[in-house]
């Protein structure tokens, strides 16, 4: 299986769906091969893709202007740019699970 976080030259390659219109947004697991992300805000506007963006930079203390979705606007299923953010970091972060 194919890892959720990859490295690039650019920075941390994250593969994740994304459900919006949740209650509180945050981290719940896989999704096949991807990290699992619920979004309180809805799909209208891209309301959500800068919710998930704002919860991204806040989690990994990171300016929102060093994430990039580069697939996926539209969908739940997005590859999300991270630079400036170690690869263990993010090991870190998604290997606590729920709590994050």
């Amino acid at each position: 299986m194919t890892p959720p976080y990859r490295q690039t030259r650019e920075g941390i390659l994250l593969t994740l769906h994304v459900q919006p219109g949740a209650k509180k947004t945050e981290y719940v697991g896989l999704h096949g091969d991807a990290l699992k992300i619920r979004v309180a805000a809805p799909p209208v506007e891209g309301a959500a893709n800068e919710a998930l963006c704002s919860w991204l930079a806040d989690l990994f203390a990171i300016p929102k202007k060093a994430i990039m979705i580069q697939a996926g606007q539209t969908g739940r299923r997005k590859l999300v740019l991270l630079k400036g953010v170690a690869l263990g970091s993010v090991q870190n972060v998604f290997a606590q699970g729920d709590d994050v």
